[in-house]
């Protein structure tokens, strides 16, 4: 069904009131297409825009119930706050709202670049190739820091990132399901965009480590720089450059680098 705020009309799985978001202004852009049971809110109020993340509502892709959302979202912000980083999105407050549970975090412009949103993605892939390597290297270096606060990441993939085409800023704007280390997977299939996933994310059993990371950084560095080919012939670097994310997303966990420094320093001296 249909509703609408503020002249803007959503996709909703059932009528929900949202009056409550009159407390961060008026609501100028709805993202409603999300399969993790929450919607979210670009808002304005006295010249400040806010990006509210809110569970608790049936929204129309609704994996479950709506108060399985609101319990996956309340582990989020304490993941935020651990891993606060110039190039992650800033939170302001998290709490009950509205009858489920928000986050609230202040606005970064930009648009996303990953595929689902064909319009930025292609003006992304438009852009030269160093603007791109530069995107790489700014998600290179938040995945290193990640593991540095002992987390892993988890469901991240281009969807999770940004790039302000005017300040050239790079913004990564969910990392909800990051984990702390050590890390069973007691799902099988986990959370995420099989592009990005390594094979023990989808083996139930199987341990996660900075290693599982390092194949989404070799995945990220194909989706960034070869318009997700893993063919030699749209790949824009050179061979060693190439073997290396080769090496990286390989099924074969001993033959990817042991850690993301490791990628990142052999990646900056091919580069060179």
């Amino acid at each position: 069904m249909t509703q609408k705020i503020d002249g803007i009309g959503f996709q909703m799985g059932e009528p929900f009131d949202f009056g409550f978001l009159e407390r961060y202004g008026r609501v100028f852009k709805v993202f409603d297409d999300q399969d993790s049971g929450n919607i979210c809110f670009g808002t304005e109020r006295d010249g400040r825009r806010y990006f509210v993340k809110f569970a608790g509502a049936r929204t129309a892709r609704c994996p479950g119930e709506p108060m399985e959302a609101v319990e996956r979202l309340k582990g989020a912000p304490p993941v935020y706050r651990d891993l606060s980083h110039p190039n992650l999105i800033r939170l302001i407050e998290a709490g009950d709202m509205g009858g489920g549970f928000g986050m609230v975090f202040e606005w970064a412009p930009g648009d996303c670049m990953g595929r689902m949103y064909p319009q930025g993605h292609e003006r992304f892939m438009a852009l030269p190739l160093e603007a791109r390597l530069e995107v790489f290297h700014r998600v290179l270096d938040f995945l290193c820091y990640v593991h540095s606060q002992g987390y892993l990441a988890v469901d991240f993939y281009d969807g999770s990132i940004m790039y302000d085409f005017e300040s050239r800023k790079t913004t990564v704007c969910d990392v909800d399901f990051f984990v702390k280390k050590p890390y069973i997977n007691t799902m099988g299939r986990m959370w995420g965009s099989a592009m990005f996933m390594s094979p023990e994310e989808f083996q139930r059993g199987a341990e996660l480590d900075e290693v599982t990371n390092v194949y989404t950084a070799g995945a990220m560095a194909f989706a960034l720089l070869g318009n997700y080919s893993r063919e030699r012939a749209d790949w824009p670097l050179g061979e060693e450059l190439y073997e290396l994310a080769r090496r990286a997303v390989s099924d074969d966990r001993s033959k990817r680098p042991g850690s993301l420094l490791e990628l990142e320093e052999s990646w900056r001296e091919l580069e060179t």
